[in-house]
């Protein structure tokens, strides 16, 4: 067992023992049977008398009119102390509740379907506190018009101070696991738009489903819409937690879409979503056939949770990480809201219940979720960053000349272009130069000493680089410079500095001191010009400063063909450059 699994079991034991405590020491769950005893009435004029009511069986009908539940409280420990009636909040049109005491007096309070005053807290419960009088209480009367089910009725009586932090305690959880749910689902959207995953942008849906779920259970959303109270609160979340358990069964199967069938696909899928076909018409209904729509539910709930947890083994099991890491974010709240289905929560978790817990639990998995999402996308993109930098690397590597470093020819366009794009018709030269008499340097030294003397010429034409000049190696003993902003004097004078240097290079330990020259044919144009009509021209310079003696520089006489420039004489300058006469 690995210690992930340990770590994991133990976490999870220890849920389902707090799940198993009483919320609050001398806490009592009041059930219809006990203590209450119940009648029901077409009206909510008054309570019955006593002879109607019944300590026995279900009450029937009590939909359409008012239940009445009557409890005689002096053998209720917490109703000795300041005692708190907490009620869950569910579907019905009014509450009235009336505290007896042992003088006779009677306190009466009540509250209305979107008009809860002051009596609703967070945590989804409506509070009746009774008054502190010398007399002791001895019993209450609660009507509930038009209460759509006993089965979804909670009633809870504790002393004071243990309400209070039974209050207290369900604020913070609700409002923290709210919280972290909302800020997991920004993230989680935001993660999902980053790297283009689908079951992402789902997980974010159903964080957001259950944000507003959170809000309209727990009763925060009474802060700024009071007028939703009761009834309307209850089909709301009815209806957001149908839709929230279609996005988690979505978002789920989407991330194993590569490990799974698509007709196993299209079954959960299918199953999550007829949770939200069943759901709409169960959220509202008010009369019996609320119980029938439940129990619908449930059995769709129970299917489609093991549908899923069926997907995330079978595509473990198949060897995907998504689903390694689905089970370890999903199994807690897909734990506990089974056992929502199986076991009753009315009288644990501070008074939550079910709802509380798989909302806690909820929270705990978007958090666990956004964790491994981004330590597996991290991941992925540091691998993507490697790779990329490895293509970079080899694209250099292409665009390269193995044995000088210099820019091979397609490196050196590509260079060129890249350089020079959208500049703004510079003018653009193009010296092309190739080495005099090399082949006799091959034939006598070897051609480890032609390497030598090629790697030591790519060197010095290195020195020329800058931002506007590039140099590369054509191929064999042929180089070639292209240099920006220079025309007329100043690129003769370049030309001329280029071929001096490589002239006077000391090969003398590798060549016993022989000079190795060059001649360089020029093409002028510019940043507009395509290279192949410079190149052409330049080569045909190169042509005729060979033909003339080598160990010179030719200026070609435009880009059509190559002549003497009219604007140049020889006499104006000391360098031994040769044109080509017409």
């Amino acid at each position: 067992m690995t210690a992930f699994v340990r770590r994991w079991l133990r976490g999870l034991i220890a849920t389902l023992i707090l799940a198993g405590l009483p919320s609050a020491a001398g806490a009592t769950t009041l059930k219809l049977d006990h203590p209450f005893c119940h009648a029901v009435t077409a009206d909510t004029a008054s309570s019955p008398a006593d002879s109607a009511y019944s300590c026995v069986g279900d009450p029937v009908p009590y939909q359409h009119g008012t239940l009445w539940l009557s409890a005689d409280l002096k053998p209720v420990e917490a109703a000795r102390h300041d005692p708190v009636i907490l009620i869950h909040q569910t579907r019905f049109e009014r509450i009235m509740l009336a505290f007896h005491y042992a003088d006779g007096s009677v306190d009466r309070q009540q509250v209305g379907r979107g008009d809860y005053g002051a009596h609703w807290r967070i945590g989804g419960q409506i509070a009746f506190a009774a008054p502190h009088r010398q007399a002791p209480l001895t019993g209450v009367t609660i009507g509930i018009n038009r209460l759509a089910s006993t089965s979804l009725l909670r009633i809870r009586i504790l002393d004071e101070i243990a309400a209070n932090r039974d209050l207290a305690i369900a604020a913070i959880l609700s409002g923290g696991s709210i919280t972290l749910l909302l800020i997991s689902g920004i993230y989680n959207l935001s993660l999902a738009i980053a790297v283009r995953r689908q079951f992402l942008a789902w997980h974010s849906l159903w964080a957001g489903c259950m944000v507003l779920w959170g809000l309209f259970w727990s009763q925060i959303a009474l802060i700024v819409m009071p007028s939703i109270a009761g009834t309307s609160a209850a089909q709301t979340c009815t209806l957001l937690a149908c839709l929230a358990i279609t996005m988690a069964t979505i978002s789920v199967t989407t991330a194993l879409e590569q490990s799974m069938p698509r007709w196993a696909r299209q079954c959960v899928i299918g199953l999550g979503v007829s949770i939200t076909i069943v759901g709409t018409p169960a959220s509202l209904v008010l009369g019996s056939s609320v119980d029938i729509f439940k129990s619908l539910l449930d059995v769709l709930s129970l299917s489609t949770l093991a549908a899923v947890a069926l997907a995330i083994g079978w595509s473990w099991r198949q060897g995907s990480s998504e689903a390694r890491d689905l089970a370890k974010s999903w199994a807690l709240p897909m734990v506990m809201l089974a056992l929502t289905q199986l076991f009753d929560f009315s009288d644990h978790l501070f008074g939550g219940g079910a709802q509380i817990a798989v909302l806690f639990a909820s929270a705990l998995q978007t958090i666990w979720l956004s964790i491994t999402a981004t330590l597996r996308f991290s991941t992925m993109r540091a691998e993507l960053d490697q790779a990329r930098a490895a293509e970079s690397a080899l694209a250099e590597l292409a665009s390269r000349d193995p044995l000088t470093g210099l820019f091979n020819r397609r490196g050196f366009v590509e260079c060129l272009e890249t350089t020079f794009a959208g500049s703004n018709d510079a003018s653009l030269a193009l010296l092309l130069m190739d080495l005099d008499h090399f082949k006799s340097i091959n034939d006598q030294f070897g051609h480890e000493t032609g390497d030598a003397v090629l790697i030591r010429i790519a060197d010095q034409l290195r020195q020329f680089e800058r931002e506007v000049a590039i140099a590369g190696r054509m191929g064999g003993e042929e180089f070639v410079v292209a240099i920006s902003g220079l025309t007329n004097f100043s690129l003769a004078q370049f030309a001329e500095r280029v071929r001096t240097s490589l002239g006077t290079l000391d090969h003398g330990d590798v060549s016993k001191h022989r000079l190795v020259t060059v001649s360089i044919g020029v093409a002028e144009g510019s940043t507009r010009t395509r290279f192949q009509r410079l190149y052409s021209a330049a080569d045909r310079a190169l042509y005729d400063a060979k033909r003339a003696g080598r160990n010179k520089v030719v200026f070609s006489s435009g880009l059509g063909d190559v002549g003497s420039r009219e604007d140049m004489d020889r006499d104006q300058f000391s360098f031994p450059w040769t044109r080509k006469r017409a």
